[in-house]
């Protein structure tokens, strides 16, 4: 075992770029709404997704190659559909997660209430961290990000236990109405956008260029197991807060980050008291920062291998993609912060619409010529895999029915 945890790294990077939006502001707005009555979704959403994000580092360690290198075999069409797609979203999704970031520091830290400030100073962090010390560094401070995150997080739900008075109920409900759409958004975002497999592919070749010995297939699924067992605990530790905390206090949360930072932290101290704003603002932070510092890693080393597939370049373009992304996303800041939230809207609809081709594409590759045989999916796997594409493809479609 001690040998496998020392492999650990992508599965934690994922885990990093996955617990964010998703888990601080829906997960807290369904506990918050429902109390625990959406535990079953948030569950069954993991479940159906499961096999699309095992499948990133599952044909990485069996093909030495990324996803995007199977996409590309598969056909042009497909990766220049990812460039485009990954093109319009990357600087709104970055510019999204880190004014959370910023709104949540300007709370933890004080100095300044100026969000631009934090949310530039940020992103500046981030890239320096990344300039200076590329894969290697990334790996080990999310390790300490994931540790604190954890701590922080279960203490905040056991001290929310402990303070709360009412009754608890675990009845589970579904939503009708309005609640529909939120509750399709939710399953849409949990635990995380289905391209993030593509990254974790990426992640997974990284860390085995760190590595005297080769991660082997079995170390490479214990890690991805390990970060995504890691995203379903800290979502039910995010819903529990919500339950615990909000629910039936009738909150309207603000759709923008640093208020929303504000009345998050605010609301969690009025109820818990003054002790607990230290852990609830570490837990948020962590969150939030990890999603941020992984995010601003991870698409420039994507856009860089889609160059690369493209136009039949070996030269890497990482520092260049990583200058554009902290270039465009600290010009939204200054220039089109107040329409970030129609550009998070567009964000959102492609990455929820593009879910269902990711998911069959990657389900396609893992039984593709260019899988070895003894690393393909066994038969339970790939019944779990049909049943997800179907309820992933219908999600989609109500979605976009109900827009």
């Amino acid at each position: 075992m001690k040998f496998k945890l020392s492999k650990l790294g992508p599965g934690l990077l994922f885990a990093g770029a996955a617990i964010g939006v998703s888990h601080l502001v829906q997960s807290t707005r369904a506990g918050a709404d429902y109390g625990w009555g959406l535990v079953w979704a948030l569950l069954l959403i993991n479940l159906f997704k499961y096999p699309f994000f095992q499948y990133g580092p599952r044909y990485a360690q069996a093909t030495g190659e990324t996803l995007l290198d199977g996409y590309y075999k598969m056909g042009k069409a497909y990766l220049w559909a990812y460039f485009f797609v990954n093109l319009g979203t990357m600087f709104t999704i970055q510019s999204a997660v880190t004014v959370v970031t910023a709104g949540l520091a300007s709370q933890l830290f004080g100095i300044t209430d100026d969000i631009v400030s934090w949310s530039l100073l940020i992103t500046l962090f981030c890239a320096l961290t990344l300039l200076i010390g590329r894969y290697q560094l990334l790996d080990k401070f999310i390790k300490i990000i994931m540790v604190t995150l954890a701590i922080s997080s279960l203490l905040s739900v056991g001290v929310a236990f402990f303070k709360n008075e009412g009754a608890l109920s675990f009845q589970q409900v579904f939503p009708e109405g309005s609640g529909l759409l939120f509750l399709i958004a939710f399953l849409g975002w949990m635990p995380a956008p289905l391209d993030i497999s593509i990254w974790h592919s990426i992640w997974t070749l990284e860390k085995n260029k760190t590595q005297k010995n080769k991660t082997s297939l079995s170390e490479s699924l214990f890690d991805f197991n390990v970060g995504y067992i890691a995203t379903i605990f800290l979502a039910i530790c995010f819903v529990g807060l919500g339950a615990l905390v909000m629910y039936g206090t009738g909150t309207e949360f603000s759709n923008q980050g640093g208020a929303f930072a504000d009345q998050l932290i605010q609301l969690y101290t009025a109820n818990l008291g003054e002790a607990a704003y230290g852990l609830i603002a570490v837990a948020a932070f962590s969150t939030m920062l990890s999603t941020t510092i992984t995010t601003l890693d991870a698409s420039p080393r994507a856009m860089s291998k889609t160059i690369q597939l493209l136009f039949h370049k070996k030269k890497s373009y990482y520092l260049i993609w990583l200058l554009v992304l902290g270039l465009g996303t600290g010009a939204i800041f200054l220039f089109l912060l107040s329409e970030m939230g129609q550009l998070v809207q567009i964000a959102t609809v492609l990455s929820f619409i593009t879910a269902p081709l990711y998911a069959f594409l990657n389900y396609r590759l893992v039984l593709s010529d260019q899988m070895p045989k003894e690393h393909q999916p066994k038969i339970g796997l790939k019944v779990l895999s049909i049943i997800g594409l179907a309820v992933l493809t219908g999600f989609t479609l109500f979605y976009l029915l109900s827009l």
